[in-house]
């Protein structure tokens, strides 16, 4: 229908006989319709009624990041790869115009097309008609192809691309590690694990990788407060720097790049440092910027250039969240029972995970808590590490990893519960019938959804390999997780790191 109806309105344009708009009064009824009425500008529905925010879709369970996970995880999946030449066909493709596109039931009104542009008609009411529907309803592309397009090489089908590992989290009630450790520095507790493209690089405490490509080092918490630039491979020192002296004592620093450092500790101030090293030399650092917003010692710091954000975490029982760019606050994330004691941030999401004591929070990065974990339980150890897996931004199985000081490695996925809030009675479900169907009914209670933070899996070395636990395990100071995502590292108080993985033998 829509077909025939653009031949006759391009053969009557073409013949410019008669009134055109005699052809389809529907599409200049709607069309004066939407220019003349304020409903479509102003968000209004027809009655005047003012539109709000989105109202989700009950599986969404009403979480905007939820929803769009769900549909990130479709449009990711292999069906939509192994058929996304077929949506070319009709976007970009032979079915955009034609036999074949009435045959798809893909055929629209002729000043949809790009070919067919508003600025070449004449007249001013079907220009101004053409313009409407194109900025409420949007324009056909160009077309690109004339042939059906092929479809997408490598699918799992075709079996042409290897098989990836399993994750570890796939498989946490089957993660072995082993009687000895995969790396161990000569002294002090693990500071750093670094999974590189080749290799893996441990660092101490107080110390992190400037640069994997030169393999410089900066370390910061000596007695007189200055710092140190050094080479990894050879453990030599090669700059020692008095920058930090008058920013009192340096509890923790970031790296983002082979040219920045952030610092912070005592002074209750972050500082973002111009640095620049080559072949074992120390050019310069500068101070670039100094934060100011902090009330009490900075314990921890995370980056994440990705996002350009930089978090910093207190005594004062707040962390702050500052723009990596312009180097200003940008908000405050408060409530934590106690001081900061880790940091992470998802870079796939922006999501951070702070760390106060023994209890986990989980924000969003624009500083909306999201949940936390349940403290009922009695009390637990101190949490001194934190890690997000990032295997794929909609992969639901994705967890976070925190390191205890009792030894343990805790792993923690997030899932939605039923919350009632206030109104009538609930009505009782019928066998078969969905919950969800009940949520839309009048008479039933009005019901929620809350993000609960649950414990998935507890790794304790001791318990794994020796079959008892130890009650003077060294404390988990840093975590790490392998590129394919197969392997969790963690390091130990004692300078040891030890793996766990899914033996699929």
């Amino acid at each position: 229908m829509f077909y025939s109806i653009k031949k006759e309105w391009e053969s009557a344009s073409r013949d410019n006989t008669g009134d055109v708009r005699e052809l389809i009064p529907e599409f200049f009824y709607l069309s004066d319709f939407l220019l003349n009425s304020n409903h479509i500008q102003l968000g209004c529905m027809e009655d005047g009624t003012a539109l709000g925010d989105v109202e989700l879709p009950l599986w969404a369970k009403g979480d905007p990041q939820e929803f769009i996970r769900i549909h990130r995880e479709a449009l990711e999946s292999e069906y939509v790869s192994a058929h996304l030449h077929l949506w070319i066909d009709l976007i970009f493709g032979y079915r955009q115009e034609g036999p074949a596109a009435v045959e798809s039931v893909n055929t629209f009104h002729p000043y949809f097309y790009a070919k067919r542009g508003w600025k070449d008609a004449k007249d001013p009411l079907i220009k101004s008609t053409i313009l409407g529907y194109v900025s409420n309803f949007g324009q056909v592309p160009k077309q690109l192809f004339t042939k059906p397009h092929p479809p997408r090489i490598g699918t799992k089908k075709e079996g042409s691309s290897p098989p990836h590992p399993t994750p570890f989290f796939f498989k946490l009630d089957q993660l072995k590690t082993t009687k000895q450790p995969y790396r161990e520095l000569p002294r002090g507790p693990v500071g750093q694990i670094l999974c590189l493209e080749k290799e893996v690089v441990v660092l101490e405490r107080n110390r992190l990788l400037l640069s994997p490509l030169s393999g410089c080092f900066f370390s910061w918490g000596f007695p007189d407060n200055t710092c140190a630039f050094g080479n990894h491979a050879t453990e030599k020192t090669f700059a020692v720097c008095e920058s930090l002296c008058d920013w009192g004592e340096t509890l923790c620093a970031a790296c983002p790049n082979p040219t920045t450092i952030i610092t912070a500790g005592s002074s209750t101030v972050v500082c973002v440092w111009d640095v620049s090293v080559s072949k074992d030399k120390l050019t310069h650092m500068q101070l670039r910027q100094p934060l100011y917003g902090h009330t009490d010692s900075v314990t921890c710091l995370a980056v994440s250039e990705v996002h350009s954000m930089i978090v910093s975490g207190s005594r004062d029982l707040t962390c702050i969240l500052w723009d990596m760019e312009e180097l200003s606050y940008v908000t405050q994330l408060a409530g934590h029972s106690s001081s900061i004691s880790a940091l992470a941030i998802n870079e796939l999401t922006g999501e951070i995970a702070s760390c106060a004591g023994p209890q986990l929070y989980l924000w969003t990065m624009k500083g909306q808590l999201l949940t936390c974990t349940d403290t009922s339980c009695g009390p637990q150890p101190d949490v001194l590490c934190v890690r997000f897996t990032q295997r794929q931004e909609w992969d639901a199985k994705n967890v976070i990893v925190t390191g205890c000081a009792d030894g343990n490695i805790r792993i923690w996925k997030t899932e939605y519960t039923r919350t009632q809030l206030p109104g009538p009675p609930e009505e009782p479900v019928s066998p078969g019938q969905d919950g969800a169907e009940s949520d839309v009914s009048g008479s039933c209670q009005v019901k929620g959804w809350e993000r609960h933070l649950v414990l998935c899996q507890e790794l304790n070395r001791s318990q794994a390999v020796l079959q008892r636990r130890s009650k003077n395990s060294p404390a988990i100071t840093a975590l790490a997780i392998s590129r394919s995502h197969a392997t969790l590292l963690a390091g130990d108080a004692w300078g040891r790191v030890f793996t766990w993985t899914w033996d699929s033998v």
